[in-house]
């Protein structure tokens, strides 16, 4: 396992680098750079603007300027944001978090959920429950994420009981920790919700697949015939092995709530890096752009690797040799 971690590794370094050349490249073909607009105000003087292009070697060629920038992402240094006036690996460092605990909030929320359904859909198919969750999935799947956001924004406004956006409120500072805590679960149900709605119901459509496979396996009949209880039937032996592809699918989940979370956190006010990722956007920032889709591409490749890692932990027949 552990040669088989290293090699991932080293298969992920050229990944990493073709994804910031590509990033590199297409922010370079728009028109424009982020100095455009300082040069229009007539408060700033063209020879502070030529300072700061001979400062951050912009007024290089491009490929200059790229590997300027690999060689000091070399040493810890993401490159300076001219939008924020400060160093991207500071505005990144909060913003991945604030990501992170809506993309694991809506993970759990997902999973905790998606799977029992699909277990009940396939021990009771065919049945008014299974066809009613198939209801509910379709229905769930056909709605979008932002247009679930708007309408669920708008019937708190008019009920109330939840905020309405942001990460925390007003007055959080001077909550205890728990008050917090509780403060902070309340902001997280909107978006949580939005994200992990439709993809609930997809996985909740695979595992009743999964499961009404593996239920039609021979092993499963021996099993009854030696006269197992049901419920260890169904929780010992088939959900093991009907569990496995759902590991796998957890690893492209997880990044995926990372990129597919960025509409939902721009609607609903989340400070994370997905608004953040707008703005360095429509700013040219880009060098924030830059660090802001390596992350992505990290924890892409990351959560694949955790994957394969759960994968062969949980069944022992795998193994990476």
């Amino acid at each position: 396992m552990l040669k088989f971690i290293i090699r991932r590794v080293l298969v992920a370094i050229p990944l990493l680098l073709g994804i910031s050349l590509m990033t590199f490249a297409l922010i370079q073909l728009t028109p424009g750079n982020f100095f455009d607009a300082l040069k229009l105000d007539p408060r700033i003087s063209p020879a502070t603007i030529a300072h700061y292009e001979k400062l951050y070697s912009l007024d290089k060629p491009l490929i200059v300027q790229y590997f300027s920038w690999l060689k000091n992402l070399l040493k810890g240094d993401f490159g300076y944001s001219f939008y924020y006036s400060c160093p991207v690996g500071q505005i990144l460092q909060g913003r991945l978090f604030n990501t992170f605990v809506l993309s694991l909030s809506s993970l759990l929320f997902t999973w905790m959920i998606a799977i029992p359904l699909g277990i009940v859909m396939a021990v009771y198919r065919n049945r008014f429950i299974d066809k009613f969750l198939s209801f509910i999935s379709f229905l769930c799947l056909s709605v979008p994420s932002f247009f679930l956001a708007i309408l669920l924004l708008y019937a708190v406004s008019i009920v109330g009981g939840l905020p309405l956006g942001g990460m925390q409120s007003v007055n959080a500072q001077a909550m205890g920790f728990w008050a917090k805590f509780a403060d902070l679960l309340a902001h997280l149900m909107i978006p949580t919700i939005v994200i992990s709605i439709g993809t609930m119901a997809g996985l909740q459509r695979i595992m009743r697949s999964n499961f009404l496979e593996v239920l039609g396996q021979q092993y499963i009949l021996a099993a009854r015939a030696k006269g197992l209880s049901e419920n260890k039937v169904l929780f010992k032996h088939a959900l093991r092995n009907a569990i496995n592809p759902m590991i796998t699918i957890l690893g492209y989940h997880f990044s995926e709530l990372l990129s597919g979370a960025a509409l939902v956190e721009i609607i609903c006010n989340w400070p994370g890096i997905g608004s953040l990722m707008l703005t360095a956007v429509r700013s040219k920032d880009v060098y924030l752009v830059m660090a802001s889709m390596l992350m992505g591409g990290i924890l892409l490749l990351l959560g694949n690797l955790l994957a394969d890692i759960m994968l062969a932990w949980a069944d022992p027949r795998i193994r990476y040799e």
